[in-house]
């Protein structure tokens, strides 16, 4: 091969190897507690550079440890979604929002107030946290759940139609029950609308973190599972 010519490879192949693994600008909502925390973590644990927008009520002694950049603000105010989103140049956006008790519901309004901001932000790729009772999946739920659970379905569903609807380059992840025990390696996402199980909070951060830049996950509604914790709620 002429020199050249090789010299030409073998600096695409540089730059294809740059390209392909550098390290992703993401703003997380929803990431000072529970999956969005564990999702902060894989993400860090991937050299992304991270923001996270937190209440100014929020605790974010973990967030302090993990080094992550921390922006002040209310998702439930788009003016202050909008501020967050003009702190960087973030190629992604997560949401691990998920309404508390006794606090306003943000399943919907939260995710349309990010949505919207990503676009005008130019930010082309967003994932989501739902949950496996949402949507299509919502027959599943036994009847008394339904009648516990099914105002914040519904709220979820919205969002989840929202972000479907905005022609960004969305994924959306069900997960079921959610638990904090260890991790077993099995878990696994699936386009199967039908499948459900619990799931251990660290893993999902993990299925999250590395749906972010993976291409087969684009414009996708996927099943966080795991085979090894059946749910005991759902059908």
């Amino acid at each position: 091969m002429k020199k050249p010519v090789a010299l030409m490879i073998a600096v695409a192949m540089s730059v294809f190897s740059f390209t392909a693994f550098a390290a992703e600008t993401v703003l997380v909502f929803g990431g000072n507690r529970a999956t969005g925390l564990e999702t902060v973590k894989a993400l860090v644990a991937k050299k992304d550079k991270v923001t996270v927008v937190v209440r100014p009520s929020a605790e974010v002694t973990d967030l302090k440890a993990l080094g992550v950049t921390m922006i002040t603000g209310d998702v439930l105010q788009p003016a202050d979604v909008q501020k967050a989103f003009a702190t960087a140049k973030f190629t992604v956006v997560v949401s691990a929002l998920g309404t508390l008790r006794g606090q306003p519901s943000i399943d919907f309004v939260g995710i349309k107030n990010i949505t919207d901001a990503a676009k005008a932000a130019g930010v082309k790729r967003m994932v989501i946290v739902t949950a496996i009772g949402v949507g299509d999946s919502n027959a599943m739920m036994p009847e008394a759940l339904k009648k516990m659970l099914q105002p914040v379905m519904i709220e979820k569903c919205k969002g989840e139609d929202y972000l479907v609807n905005s022609g960004l380059d969305y994924t959306i992840i069900r997960p079921g029950g959610l638990k904090n025990g260890p991790a077993t390696g099995k878990t696994s996402l699936t386009a199967d609308h039908t499948a459900h199980s619990d799931i251990n909070r660290e893993e999902l951060g993990k299925l999250v973190a590395s749906s972010v830049t993976d291409k087969a996950m684009f414009r996708k509604i996927m099943h966080a599972v795991d085979p090894t914790l059946p749910s005991a709620e759902m059908k």
